[in-house]
């Protein structure tokens, strides 16, 4: 009976159930036809697509794959607080300060005691192109160094070669001259390696000329990046302050381009410790729970010249964020600097997706020039480029 049902529907041309090669057929012709011959199996198939197909395979999915090429890593960022916590939070220590307080009284408002004499301080720095910066920071913090160490190597952290900048330019900082420890480091980088294990390297060569500098157990060590600076008088205090913790780290106010764009007060990389011989290691990571508030400027890529932001994008040890060769044009950057925009067209990276809407977008301008470093306001013509409403830079 089936086979009869079959029969009939063949012969009065109602047989639908046809394979795919008949389809190819109904549309490119029969097999055996010249058409065939000459027509791939895959252009006969396209040809047996409507327009709505043609639109997205052609148009939508090219469209999808080359916007995740080029914002993809802004995905990953969005999605941050799904795949990763926020650090655990930092124990608070409320500053006090003000310039008619004793000594004593601030120590005793810390919950600390006073000392008879103050610590010996050093400040040690690996350099990199950072001349105008490590000016400001040395007159910062000068009255109150015992010795300033530095190193520079004579490669980035991404093991481009590079001069000695601190060498040629050491005839600026002849008033440190007879406190100063410098040393120089072969860059130890090869081809193919992650930065960081050259920035180690290089930090690791930094502990061995403080012990040359001759620091000693219960100094006070400074451990911080050039533009990361310290508030002079939190230097006072902590060198005449007893009992404070032996790892404090100094939370700053975060500035990026110059001192007119604000991002947050959350720098906290910079740490004081009190030197214990074969323990104390430098580095840039946490190492403490304690934050001390209010304790100074962090701020970044904040250069004279378009050529010295160029360098360090493509030096420091983030280099993989120069995703693309004109992200290094003069003239983009010029006008990011003055946006207020990151250089990397990145997202902000925060830990919840309310601070990462609330960062999202240019850095609104600051018109505020109070307590910042004294020597960079002394110096205001030589510096004006890091003062509200000066963002054009040098192109040399």
């Amino acid at each position: 009976m089936i086979k009869k049902i079959l029969v009939l529907m063949r012969l009065d041309g109602n047989y639908t159930s046809k394979k795919s090669d008949d389809i190819c057929e109904e549309v490119c012709g029969p097999r055996d036809s010249p058409a065939v011959l000459s027509t791939s199996r895959l252009r006969c198939l396209l040809q047996g697509l409507d327009i709505k197909a043609f639109i997205f395979f052609f148009l939508v999915v090219p469209t999808v794959v080359v916007g995740v090429y080029i914002h993809g890593h802004k995905i990953t960022f969005i999605l941050r607080p799904i795949w990763q916590s926020p650090p655990k939070p930092f124990v608070p220590i409320t500053h006090y300060y003000h310039e008619n307080v004793s000594m004593e009284t601030l120590c005793k408002l810390h919950g600390w005691g006073i000392r008879e004499y103050p610590r010996r301080v050093y400040d040690a720095v690996l350099f990199s192109n950072e001349v105008e910066m490590l000016t400001i920071r040395w007159k910062e913090l000068y009255p109150y160094i015992t010795r300033f160490v530095l190193l520079e190597s004579n490669s980035t952290f991404t093991g481009l070669p590079k001069p000695h900048y601190f060498a040629i330019n050491r005839g600026q900082f002849k008033f440190v001259e007879p406190r100063l420890s410098y040393g120089t480091v072969g860059g130890g980088f090869r081809r193919g390696e992650n930065p960081f294990f050259e920035e180690a390297y290089q930090r690791v060569a930094l502990d061995r000329l403080m012990r040359i500098a001759g620091i000693e157990d219960d100094d006070l060590l400074i451990m911080s990046d050039v533009d990361e600076i310290p508030s002079s008088h939190i230097i006072n205090l902590l060198r005449w302050c007893d009992d404070i913790p032996p790892i404090l780290h100094l939370q700053l106010k975060n500035y990026l381009y110059s001192f007119e764009f604000k991002y947050d007060d959350g720098s906290w990389r910079t740490s004081i410790h009190r030197y214990r011989r074969a323990k104390t290691r430098y580095a840039h990571y946490r190492q403490s729970d304690y934050l001390l508030s209010d304790a100074g400027w962090h701020c970044s890529f904040c250069f004279r010249r378009i050529s010295d932001f160029i360098f360090k994008m493509k030096a420091y040890s983030h280099t993989d964020r120069v995703r693309f060769s004109h992200y290094l044009s003069p003239k983009r950057i010029q006008d990011l600097i003055c946006k207020g925009a990151n250089l990397f067209d990145m997202l902000p990276e925060e830990y919840t997706f309310k601070e990462i809407i609330g960062k999202m977008g240019p850095i609104p301008h600051s018109y505020s020039a109070v307590h910042l470093p004294a020597y960079l306001l002394n110096n205001a013509d030589k510096y004006k480029y890091l003062l509200p409403g000066n963002c054009i830079r040098e192109r040399d």
